[in-house]
């Protein structure tokens, strides 16, 4: 409809009736002046003072807009999607990264690097050995990942809103990837434990089911959280420093916070760097308790490995302080593609299916 009367009763002189201009007309241009609608290109009150520009239906919703508007089933659906995508396509760099951190390997597993252990693996012992325990990985990242995405931001934006009113908290973001990995660990521990025991050089389990009953019948069903107080203490500080470090980045390479593919996946890449390196012997721990090295075990103590503090004694007596950095390039190797992919995949997904809410919803 025209809006008549921008003289002494229009726009400029704000909002109330002039000659040619109806009440209901009059209460439509307040109802814009109070919401600052329809903002010209170059901002300012010039702008806040034009009506507003129909939208092409086709342009679709501004990402800058989705993520407010994202429902709890959008975030944990495309958490779901993310985390499977990124533990299939870099299993085989875990299954290296698994065998480098063996204390004491088979002298037909000890690997000078990444590569080389992946064409080793290859040629000695089949193409699909390296993917052996993706199904359980897989079963458990999508319900761990769909917690932890949803969780965090949930909890970012609530903590934010209170730390830092309309504003962005690096404290609120490290606070809600810690107490999302909480949830993240507790569904995906039992999967883990699986994995790795699949994973190491000379494995008696060719399927999950019968790794899952050797490990009930034999250690009880505590020993699929033997490592969850280990995990939890690589994990939180892990995540704290990755969702940091992302939204840290992401206020630089992206301070509109727009969908933004290569923003989201240099963030994640540099952010999963960063916290692999610095979290390494914590994740040499966890790998012991999960695979209880024969090796290891018949060189050193009797019995299982429990709890952090023992996993840490037998590291030292075992390799000492090195250690407690093997694997570290691998892990460095695989968390910079991980992340990136995550991120990415997450990032893309909460767009689309945002989107495709919003279209919907104009529709009816």
């Amino acid at each position: 409809m025209e809006l008549e009367g921008r003289g002494a009763g229009g726009v400029a002189g704000g909002p109330a009736a002039g000659p040619g201009r109806s009440p209901g007309e009059s209460a439509l241009l307040d109802g814009w002046l109070q919401r600052g609608v329809g903002r010209g290109a170059g901002g300012g009150e010039a702008g806040a003072c034009r009506p507003p520009v129909r939208q092409d239906p086709d342009t679709g919703p501004d990402y800058e807009a989705l993520p407010a508007g994202a429902t709890v089933t959008t975030h944990m659906v495309a958490g779901a999607v993310a985390g499977i995508l990124e533990h299939c396509v870099m299993y085989p760099i875990d299954c290296v990264k698994t065998r480098m951190q063996s204390l004491q390997p088979d002298p037909a597993a000890r690997y000078r690097n990444v590569l080389e252990a992946l064409w080793r693996i290859i040629r000695t012992e089949g193409l699909w050995r390296p993917m052996r325990g993706l199904n359980v990985t897989a079963t458990g990242a999508g319900p761990a990942h769909a917690l932890y995405f949803a969780c965090y931001e949930k909890l970012k934006k609530t903590l934010s809103d209170v730390i830092h009113p309309g504003g962005n908290s690096h404290i609120a973001n490290g606070a809600a990837g810690c107490v999302a990995t909480l949830l993240h660990d507790a569904a995906m521990n039992p999967a883990e434990v699986v994995k790795q025991r699949m994973q190491m050089y000379n494995s008696p389990y060719h399927r999950v089911t019968d790794c899952v009953r050797a490990v009930w019948q034999n250690e009880g069903a505590g020993a699929f959280y033997r490592s969850y107080t280990t995990q939890l203490t690589m994990n939180v500080p892990f995540q704290a420093i990755h969702f940091m470090t992302y939204e840290f980045l992401q206020e630089h390479f992206n301070p509109q916070r727009r969908y933004n593919p290569s923003s989201h996946v240099l963030s994640g890449a540099c952010a999963g760097a960063v916290a692999a390196a610095a979290t390494t012997p914590l994740d040499v721990c966890k790998t012991l308790l999960n695979t209880q090295e024969s090796l290891a075990l018949n060189s050193h103590i009797t019995g299982h490995i429990t709890g952090m503090a023992s996993a840490f004694r037998t590291v030292y007596q075992v390799g000492g302080v090195t250690a407690y950095f093997r694997g570290v390039q691998a892990r460095v190797i695989y968390q910079i593609p991980s992340t990136a992919i995550a991120w990415s995949v997450y990032e893309f997904f909460k767009y689309l299916i945002t989107k495709r809410q919003e279209e919907w919803r104009a529709s009816k």
